[in-house]
């Protein structure tokens, strides 16, 4: 029979999520799919698996090669999970960074004609 774990535990295990408490939220609130299927928290996930969870702006995508239930080292957690996020998914990441305009410290508020010239770029 093969190994199944539930699917909360598994996402801390791997590191994707920093508590359980965090992953079961994620599952409840619909941010966690395992092969395309919504996830409770008491979804058990075996070997082969693919789990999608969703932290905005992108949508990752894990394989799961050897369920766990104790949480590991950063270092072996590719023992564990493979990442076959897209790299359509990844490119959002960098995309985000740019979103954000850099103000200098303690210039204030952008002045009206700032705002415009703010927005001009963002479109």
């Amino acid at each position: 029979m093969p190994k199944t774990v539930r699917i909360d535990k598994y996402l801390w295990a791997v590191r994707v999520y920093k508590t359980r408490t965090l992953a079961t939220e994620a599952c409840r609130k619909g941010k966690v799919t395992v092969d395309e299927m919504p996830a409770k928290p008491s979804r058990s996930v075996t070997a082969g698996d693919v789990i999608q969870v969703k932290k905005m702006p992108v949508v990752y995508s894990y394989r799961v090669t050897d369920p766990i239930e104790k949480r590991v080292g950063a270092k072996i957690v590719e023992n564990y999970v493979e990442n076959v996020t897209p790299e359509d998914e990844l490119i959002k990441l960098e995309m985000q960074d740019d979103f954000f305009i850099k103000r200098d410290r303690g210039a204030g508020r952008p002045t009206k004609k700032e705002r415009r010239l703010l927005d001009d770029i963002r479109e």
